[in-house]
This record gives structure tokens, sequence and C-alpha cells, in this order.
């Protein structure tokens, strides 16, 4: 076990870390990622909101103040760089860089800083990149991606991996609080005119609209506070769209009402930003009527990295990618956990269990995680494990997703029965038969961890067996002085999950 956690680690070591440094037209971040992967773990992320774009409308300028406060950001990100070791440095401007008179002087100057040349992305690359993250992040996405920036809105339509050409409009939340001189019904005017005419929105009806951006996300955590929900994980969360319409327009109420100052939740420099930003998702909301909002943490930083990697890589599914890294990391063995991935196929198909293809990738992840709680004392196991899978820094897994994978392994480590429950924030995500299936799933993990002791090479020399009603489980005879009354009764509580009687068989 330590020597492979050893040689895990080398080979992490060798692989190099990457960074992005993003220069918006309001924030200037810094993100540091553990490497160039499928799934991405961000080691490292800070921003400084700086407002470069807050003048670009009326001046056709930077800021000279925010160019300032910009560049000593950037001074401090180029030597983090230095003292993390960070591999590779990939550096990238948007909006208000590429519109400002002063922006090929000031990126210039910050390419001396930062060592290495800055990208500043037309809109259509941005609005690409927007995707490629969003397609990186959401599995199998279907919908509008918008990315709203200070200083732009990038519109996109992306299925699956095909993506459109896309657009860029100057209705960044900065942008408009420029434009219409801080009136929110002149904002209201310029909006409206806008997107009257943006052909990408018209085939947004009854698709998700996945919103990119800071201050859209700012909008999300709000709506996470006020109404109570159990998961306080950004990525993937949905707000159906008539929700998320009434949201917005009492946001803006309040706005006006100036009830929305002091906000703990949002960033006081962002705050006044708000208004903006629920303005243009109203009128996207009503021209798109899409069904449910979607806010994705996943945009154009992970949308550059995600363009990068062979073709193979790309293609892979990022939740199944992040499952594996966390089982070799944490897992006593993680080549156990693939032979369990084969034992529930086989089980699930000799039950006859219906699972259709998104339930199928979700049971393989649990089984990727069922036991990388084993460190944990055992009075916390399941509870301790099921926190760290719901909240876990990964992607191509919706809220609902979440829930059902980390039950799955609460239930192995804390049992099936009903009187042991789960947290009943987390089982209000969920569908009653998508908690009967986390059962399922975690009395099968209770009967292969105990059967293996998690150790390769047990699994495969057990079989399964039906007839009519009556499931059996076979044990090679090289494997019979593994069979035990506690096996057996672990299997008859699986078999009575599925409705079938158990017994085991030696062979």
């Amino acid at each position: 076990m330590e020597s492979r956690l050893r040689n895990l680690r080398r080979r992490r070591k060798r692989a190099l870390s990457v960074a992005v440094i993003d220069i918006g037209s309001n924030s200037v971040r810094l993100v540091v990622y553990e490497s160039m992967a499928r799934s991405l773990v961000s080691i490292f992320n800070e921003k400084t909101l700086c407002g470069l774009g807050r003048e670009v409308q009326t001046t056709g300028l930077l800021a000279p103040d925010a160019i300032s406060k910009a560049l000593t950001s950037l001074r401090r990100f180029r030597a983090l760089c230095r003292v993390m070791k960070v591999g590779r440095v990939y550096a990238i401007a948007t909006a208000a860089c590429r519109d400002a008179t002063n922006g090929p002087e000031f990126i210039a100057r910050a390419q001396r800083i930062c060592g290495v040349k800055i990208e500043v992305l037309p809109g259509k690359r941005e609005a690409r990149l927007s995707a490629l993250g969003v397609a990186s992040g959401v599995y199998q996405p279907d919908g509008i991606v918008g990315d709203l920036g200070g200083g732009s809105l990038e519109l996109i339509d992306v299925r699956g991996n095909r993506l459109t050409h896309g657009v860029t409009l100057p209705l960044g939340s900065l942008a408009l609080q420029d434009a219409s001189q801080r009136s929110p019904k002149k904002a209201e005017r310029i909006v409206k005119t806008a997107l009257a005419s943006v052909a990408e929105l018209k085939a947004g009806e009854d698709r998700n609209f996945y919103a990119v951006g800071g201050t859209w996300r700012a909008l999300g955590r709000i709506h996470i506070i006020q109404s109570g929900y159990p998961l306080h994980v950004m990525h993937g969360y949905a707000i159906p769209a008539a929700d998320a319409l009434a949201f917005v327009r009492r946001l803006r109420r309040l706005a006006t009402a100036n009830i929305l100052a002091n906000i703990d939740a949002v960033a006081d420099a962002r705050q006044p930003l708000l208004v903006y930003a629920a303005l243009v998702l109203e009128h996207i909301i009503r021209i798109a009527k899409p069904k449910a909002i979607v806010f994705s943490t996943y945009g154009v930083r992970e949308g550059l990295l995600h363009e990068m990697l062979p073709e193979k890589e790309r293609t892979k599914d990022g939740l199944i990618c992040a499952a594996q890294t966390l089982n070799e990391l944490l897992s006593r063995s993680s080549h156990h956990a693939e032979e369990l991935i084969g034992w529930t196929d086989r089980f699930v198909r000799i039950a006859k269990l219906k699972e259709t293809p998104d339930e199928r990738r979700l049971r393989h992840a649990a089984c990727l995680l069922s036991d990388i709680g084993w460190r944990v004392h055992p009075d916390y196991r399941g509870e301790q494990t099921l926190n760290l899978i719901c909240n876990g820094n990964f992607g191509a897994i919706t809220h609902p997703g979440r829930a059902f994978v980390a039950l799955s392994v609460f239930y192995r480590y804390a049992g099936v029965r009903e009187e042991n429950g789960s947290p009943p924030l987390i089982r209000a995500l969920v569908t009653p038969a998508m908690i009967e299936r986390a059962r399922i799933l975690g009395a099968a993990f209770r009967v292969a961890h105990l059967i293996s002791a998690a150790r390769p090479g047990v699994l495969p020399a057990t079989h399964f067996r039906t007839n009519g009603r009556k499931l059996t489980l076979v044990f090679e005879h090289r494997m019979v002085d593994l069979v035990a009354d506690r096996v057996g009764s672990r299997f008859k509580q699986l078999a009575r999950l599925v409705g079938r009687s158990g017994t085991i068989v030696r062979r």
C-alpha cells in the first residue's frame, strides 16, 4: 500500500502543474491546476476585482487606477507561480483589453510582468472557450452557454461536444453600468435592443441555459442561501426557469430599493453589478424560454486547457476520470475498485435491474469511490464520505447525481436498514427511486467489501446465478474459505432488496 502511494506521488510530481492568468474586465484571476488532465483539479485560486472595464464604454480607456491595481496583482501572480514551481503558465485577456484604446499598451506591460504571451481573445473565441469549458464540466450539455463578464456577454449553442460559432455583445455588468450611467431603466433599454435580434437565443426553448461568470454565480449563491438549498456547491446548481425569472425580478426590485447592500455572500465590489446581471438574465429567460438555468464554474479557463488536450482525452467521461483519481489517492486498492465495477455489472445483469446509461456511469463512479473513507474512524465513515462526495471538487455530474453516489457509499458504511436513515437534506435532492437504487448499491458494496477485504483478485472468483426468484452467489473452490454466516446474511439482505431470496454456494 505505502509503496503504491509513493509511486503515485512520484508520478504526480513529474506531472507538471499548469496555471491560467485571466485578465477580465472586472477581475484579474490566477488559477493553478494540479496537472493538465481531463478532470482538472485546482490547487490555488485567487482573484482581484480591479474593474479594468468600468469606463471603457464611455471613455474608450482602461482606468488608470484599475491598471495599477491589475499590474500589482499580476506581479503577485507571477511570484506565486515561481514559488509554486508551476510547470506552464498561460495568460488570456478579454473584452476590456480588446476594446480599450490603451488596451495594447496595458497588455505589453502585463506581458513583461507575467513573462508569457497574453492572448487577447476575440469575442467569438471567448464564446467558444466558454462552451468548451461547459462541455468539459457538464455531462452531455444541451442548451445555450452564456458567459457574462464585466465587459461583454458571449452566447453560444452547445450540444454535447458540438458548438456553434457564437456571438459577443457589449452587455457585461460593468459595461452596462457604464453605458447606462448607472440607470437601470436605461440599461434595460440597452439590453432589450441588443438581445432582440440574437438568433442564438431562439434555439434555447425548453433546453438549459448555462450561466457562466462571477456575477451570475453571485446571483446563484444568493438563491441557494435564500431558498435553504442543502448543497452549497455552485457548479451544476439548477433553477427551473420560472423560478429563476421570479427571483431575478424580485432581486431587481430590491436593488432599486437599495435593500441589496451588505450581502455577506457577495463581494462588496460586485454587489452594485448584481442588478445588471439580473437584468440580462431576466431578458434572456423571456426570449430564449429555457427549461432551467444551470450555473457552471467551468468556463473560459477550463475551456482553454480542455482545447489543448489530445482528442482521446477530451472524449473521456470527466466524472469517471475524477473518481479514478480519488480512487488512486484514497482507496486501499485501486484495482479492487475496478473489479467492483465488473462485479456490480454482473449483478445488475443477472438481477435484471433496469438502468439508464447515466445511472450506469453513476454506479461506476460510486464503485470507484466506495472505499475512500477507510481511514476515517468507523463511527463517522458514512457521514464523512457522504460529505466528501457531495462537496467534491469535480464536474460532469448533477446535484442529484452527487447525492445518489454519496448515499450509495454512505449506505455501504452505515448499513441499509431504514432506521439508519441518512441526512434528510441530502435525501431531499433525490427521488425515492434513486434512494432505493442507492440502498441496493450500498448493500452490494457491503457484500463485496466483506468478501474481499478490499483486496484485488477475490471478486472475479465469485459469480451470480439466478433461478426464478432465487439469487445465488457462487464461490470458486479456491475462495470457499471466505464464506461465513455474516457474508450469507448480507447477501440475503441484498437479494431481498431486489425482490429475491438469496443463498451462497461453494463450487
